[in-house]
C-alpha cells in the first residue's frame, strides 16, 4: 500500500528549509504525536488553570535529546493562549540577563529554558523567588551607593527542559509542579511523524518505507526527520517518485545507520568495549578516551538509547555490553561471562 503525500520536490533551502523546520512542530496537543501520558495530564492542568484564569504551574521536562521538549512547551503556550520567551542556560550568564527576559513577560506567559541543568548558580538562586512568589530581588549601583530593589513579576509559567535531570540542585527541581519524563517513542508513533513530515516536505513515502525509516530513527523524532530529509535527497538523485523500503535500505547503509538505528559512533564504542575490554566493565572516561568522544555526548547522546535497548548496562563498576550487543554485532558472547 502506498500513501498519496505528493511527489519528490526540488529540496528547500535557506529561509525555505528554516520555514520547514517551523512547520514540522505541531501547534496543539491534539496534533502532536506519542508521550500519550504526559498529553493527558497536560490537559488536565491545562483546562483546571484556564478555569481558574490562573498562569499553569511551572514545568520540568526532562529526557534524551530530540524528544520534543522544545516543541511540547510552545504547544503548552498555544493551548494557555500565551506568549513564549524562549532562551538555554548557558544564554543567561548573569543575573541582568535573567531580570532582562522576566522584565518582557505579561501575565499568564511562558519562558521556556533549555539546558536548565546549566544555569549559573547565581542566576539558579534568583529563579527562586522567581518562581515561588513572583518577585525578585536585585542590588542596584555599587558601593556606598549600592542599594537593594525588590521588584515584583507577572505571574508566569517557566518551562525548564533538561537532558540531565540528576545535575538540578534539590531547591530548583523542587519549585517544578509539573515534572514530565519524555520517553522514547515507539516505531509506530515515528511511522506517524514520518508521514506528518512527508506530507510537509510534499514528499510521497510508501507504508513499507515509512516503517523501515521509524524502526532506524532511534525513538528519536528528530533523527527520524533528520534521516528522511536525507533519503529523500538519495531518492530525488535516483529518480524516484517515492520513497520506498529499498531506497530507504540503501541510503542508510551508505549513511552507516543498521537496522536497529545504530551509527559509527554506536559501533565504535561498543567495539572498543568489547575488543579492548573483553566487554566491561568499563568506565565512562576511558570509553570516551577510546573513541574521541566528550563524555557527557556520550552519556547524553548515545548511552540512553544502547542501555533503552538492552545494548549496554550499567554497573558500579562501570558499563558492559550485554549479550543481545555482542549478537547484533555478530560476536559470541564470552562464556565465562556466564
Amino acid at each position: 500500500m502506498e500513501k498519496d503525500h505528493g511527489v519528490l520536490s526540488d529540496q528547500p533551502t535557506g529561509a525555505e528549509e528554516d520555514q520547514l523546520e517551523v512547520t514540522l512542530r505541531p501547534q496543539k496537543l491534539r496534533e502532536y504525536i506519542g508521550q500519550p501520558k504526559i498529553k493527558h495530564e497536560l490537559q488536565v492542568y491545562i483546562k483546571a488553570a484556564q478555569a481558574r484564569e490562573e498562569a499553569l504551574d511551572h514545568v520540568l521536562l526532562y529526557g534524551p535529546p530530540g524528544l520534543g521538549k522544545t516543541t511540547l512547551a510552545m504547544v503548552i503556550a498555544n493551548e494557555m493562549g500565551v506568549n513564549i520567551k524562549t532562551t538555554s542556560g548557558p544564554a543567561i550568564e548573569k543575573p541582568g540577563d535573567l531580570v532582562a527576559l522576566l522584565n518582557e513577560l505579561k501575565p499568564g506567559d511562558v519562558l521556556f529554558i533549555d539546558e536548565i541543568h546549566r544555569l549559573p548558580k547565581v542566576v539558579e538562586e534568583m529563579l527562586y523567588s522567581a518562581m515561588e512568589d513572583y518577585y525578585i530581588d536585585i542590588v542596584i549601583g555599587e558601593g556606598p551607593t549600592a542599594h537593594p530593589v525588590h521588584f515584583p513579576l507577572p505571574p508566569f509559567t517557566l518551562i525548564g527542559a533538561t537532558t540531565r535531570a540528576g545535575m538540578l540542585s534539590a531547591p530548583l527541581r523542587d519549585r517544578f509542579g509539573i515534572v514530565e519524563h519524555m520517553n522514547y517513542y515507539t516505531t509506530e508513533e515515528l511511522t506517524k511523524i514520518i508521514f506528518r513530515s512527508a506530507t510537509i516536505f510534499n514528499t510521497n513515502i510508501e507504508d513499507e518505507g515509512a516503517h523501515e525509516l521509524a524502526l532506524r530513527s532511534r525513538g528519536t523524532p528528530r533523527i527520524a526527520n533528520r534521516l528522511l530529509k536525507r533519503v529523500r535527497d538519495f531518492a530525488q538523485v535516483a529518480g524516484q517518485h517515492s520513497i520506498d523500503s529499498p531506497i530507504v535500505k540503501k541510503a542508510l547503509t551508505l549513511l552507516q545507520v543498521d537496522d536497529r538505528g545504530l551509527d559509527e559512533t554506536d559501533r565504535k564504542m561498543l567495539l572498543t568495549m568489547i575488543n579492548f575490554y573483553h566487554g566491561g566493565p568499563v568506565g565512562l572516561k576511558t570509553i570516551a578516551a577510546n573513541i574521541g568522544e566528550e563524555t557527557n555526548t556520550i552519556e547524553e547522546m548515545y548511552e540512553p538509547y544502547l542501555i533503552q535497548i538492552g545494548f549496554i548496562s550499567r554497573t558500579p563498576r562501570g558499563r558492559m555490553v550485554t549479550p543481545a550487543a555482542y549478537e547484533h554485532l555478530g560476536f559470541t558472547y564470552p562464556t565465562d561471562k556466564n
